[in-house]
């Protein structure tokens, strides 16, 4: 089984970095960048999006054919957000969307893979960073083959926080994702900061460069990737509201230890988007 998944996880690395090259070459054409949108105004899509993934999917399919999977674009055409017990790879083709039509220099690959409903590994490639993030359970996290560790950082207030604001402009969602931000600036923390991608952000954290990372409303195909990075770099994962973290849940923090972790959290003001593995309403 160890070589098996060491395989998968090999062809994982290989077409992340040939979507990646997809993605770098689609950046000097504005065609590959027209705009469409998705659950809202500021949920973007792009051609480039529905072409890697294709590129991902089909390639594993080849490779892996009994296979599932769970992938963004594919979950926004309609296809069911399930996770099974059956080897899945969680796959976010350009996460970062909005940076990418804007050429904003944080775009990623991401792709998690799970057996029996746990994350066995992810990789995150940073495509215009050049920068390949990986992870397997139990045998450590790599940037570009180099070690990653978390920050040794105890106290929050000498802490870099990172987050995101989605794409959810209803009032009264806005309204609590500034409630936690001006909680967490008050405590008060050295900086926040925001890569424009959850996946990059995570892997931020599993860098040393930030020590946590929260947000409400992300997808399980923005962390999956990330959640098993941070971990093997020593960090911590959780809920907003204290508990063990629920991937499907959009809610997450990530953090370089459970100190910054508990004290994020008592600053978070929830809430519960509706989750990812939700049945359609009719």
């Amino acid at each position: 089984m160890d070589d098996v998944l060491q395989n998968i996880m090999d062809h994982a690395v290989a077409v992340a970095r040939e979507a990646g090259q997809v993605v770098r070459e689609a950046l000097c054409d504005e065609k590959q960048r027209d705009v469409m949108t998705k659950s809202s105004t500021v949920d973007l899509v792009t051609q480039t999006d529905q072409r890697v993934e294709h590129l991902i999917i089909q390639s594993v399919k080849k490779k892996f054919p009994t296979h599932r999977f769970i992938g963004e674009e594919s979950v926004a055409a309609g296809e069911a957000c399930v996770l099974t017990d059956d080897p899945t790879w969680i796959i976010d083709p350009i996460d970062g969307t909005t940076n990418f039509v804007h050429s904003f220099p944080f775009v990623a690959v991401s792709i998690g893979f799970s057996v029996d409903k746990k994350i066995q590994f992810g990789v995150v490639y940073s495509c215009l960073e050049d920068k390949m993030f990986t992870a397997r359970r139990g045998k450590g996290a790599f940037c570009n083959g180099e070690p990653l560790q978390v920050s040794d950082q105890e106290d929050v207030r000498r802490s870099i926080i990172a987050t995101e604001f989605g794409s959810n402009r209803e009032t009264e969602t806005v309204e609590k994702i500034f409630s936690s931000l001006r909680n967490i600036l008050n405590i008060p923390v050295h900086g926040v900061r925001g890569a424009g991608t959850a996946a990059v952000n995570m892997c931020l954290v599993a860098s040393g460069c930030v020590e946590a990372y929260y947000e409400v409303g992300v997808h399980v195909w923005d962390v999956a990737a990330g959640s098993v990075i941070v971990e093997e770099a020593g960090g911590v994962l959780m809920d907003v509201e204290g508990g063990p973290v629920d991937l499907m849940s959009r809610r997450i923090v990530a953090a370089n230890n459970g100190t910054v972790a508990h004290r994020i959290v008592k600053e978070i003001d929830a809430f519960s988007p509706t989750r990812d593995d939700a049945p359609p309403t009719q």
